[in-house]
């Protein structure tokens, strides 16, 4: 038997080969060339123009001359600014009045720009009115105060005269002659001659004007530049920290001119009071007194005090009963002011203890003398909110 030898498969049969061509079912369409996706990173320089004045060298080395000259000329650019400042310390005060004063009459700006009036015009309107009743004040205290100095020092030997009454200031004058001594020196031109003679007090007379004037014309400038001022002010500070502060200084001028006008309004209220009172005791220039008490209530603490005491003398030297009515109604008026028209008036504005504004005004004193005193309330609300709102929140943080 054979074996049966299988024949390997057969390859595949191709298409049989015609002369015709044979048409695809789709139009040939030639692949879309690939199109490599790379980065390209292009750096732009920006060339800056060199600087005007030069490019700035090296910085020095610290050798001790160095270090030396610049403290020496630091301390003589100290000394130099601290000789400046008390070359010019009153007109800095002036200054500082003026812009108190404008801080202290912005909101009633404010209020008649409310009101539908231009900022120019409400400037013009609050201005005049300051300078209306600032000369009712000076036409109301001058004449009298020339008036009564005149006539003490005319009478001023009469009243030694009166002096020799006293037993014991007879044996002292038998054994000193202190009041003829006295007597001899204190005539009318001697007196007038201590005080400065003609030409120191018209030297006086042109300075008070000229700083009233100055102290009106700043005031006046201040008001119709408070905004620009203000927002000035608060570019100065960097820009992370900006909206604070302008929150802050803010809240302060509003507290500041809110005590102004309330310390004002006080003092309107006890100069009313005061004149209606004196008017009805008959007590000798009862304006002049009142404005007088209306000028010292605006000093914290002790302004009262001391206008009660001034106009309490003048009540006595009319009579004994007008001096007792006067030590009585001031002793009520104060009480009543303390404790309702005080509190009331100044409820929204500033919240101080009295611990903290006597010892204010004592410093306030000390440092710019009536000006001090004046402003010495609002200062301390500044500080404590200061205190309150910036300090107490880092210390708690840390």
């Amino acid at each position: 038997m054979q074996d049966e030898v299988q024949d390997p498969p057969a390859p595949p049969s191709s298409p049989p080969t015609t002369s015709e061509p044979v048409e695809p079912d789709e139009p040939f369409r030639p692949a879309a060339p690939v199109r490599p996706e790379i980065a390209v990173d292009i750096d732009v320089v920006v060339v800056e123009p060199p600087p005007r004045f030069g490019r700035p060298g090296p910085p020095m080395r610290r050798s001790p001359l160095i270090i030396g000259f610049t403290a020496g000329l630091g301390l003589a650019l100290a000394y130099t600014t601290y000789l400046a400042v008390q070359n010019v310390r009153s007109i800095l005060v002036l200054i500082f009045i003026a812009l108190f004063l404008a801080i202290g009459l912005n909101p009633a700006v404010v209020r008649l720009r409310k009101w539908g009036m231009p900022r120019g015009l409400a400037v013009a309107a609050v201005g005049i009115g300051a300078m209306l009743v600032l000369c009712g004040g000076v036409v109301a205290l001058i004449p009298p105060l020339v008036q009564q100095s005149n006539a003490l020092i005319e009478n001023l030997p009469h009243y030694i005269d009166n002096l020799q009454r006293s037993d014991q200031l007879n044996r002292l004058n038998e054994q000193y002659q202190l009041l003829d001594q006295l007597k001899n020196v204190a005539t009318p031109g001697n007196v007038t001659k201590a005080l400065g003679g003609v030409w120191g007090g018209v030297q006086v007379a042109f300075s008070a004007v000229f700083n009233i004037v100055m102290v009106i014309v700043l005031t006046l400038y201040f008001m119709a530049a408070f905004d620009r001022l203000k927002e000035g002010g608060y570019r100065l500070v960097p820009a992370s920290r900006r909206d604070r502060v302008r929150l802050l200084g803010d809240e302060i001028l509003t507290k500041v001119g809110a005590y102004l006008g309330g310390a004002l309004a006080i003092a309107v209220v006890a100069g009313l009071a005061s004149f209606v009172f004196l008017l009805i005791i008959g007590v000798a220039y009862p304006y002049a007194l009142a404005v007088l008490v209306a000028i010292t209530d605006l000093i914290p603490q002790i302004g009262a005090t001391l206008g009660a005491v001034v106009v309490s003398i003048v009540g006595f030297a009319t009579s004994i009963q007008a001096g007792i009515a006067c030590v009585v109604f001031f002793i009520i008026y104060q009480q009543i002011e303390n404790y309702a028209i005080y509190p009331t008036v100044m409820r929204r504005a500033v919240k101080v203890t009295d611990l903290a504004a006597i010892l204010s005004v004592l410093i306030g004193v000390a440092v710019l003398g009536i000006v001090g005193a004046l402003v010495a309330i609002p200062v301390v609300a500044a500080v404590q909110l200061l205190i309150r709102e910036v300090v107490i929140p880092r210390q708690n943080s840390r």
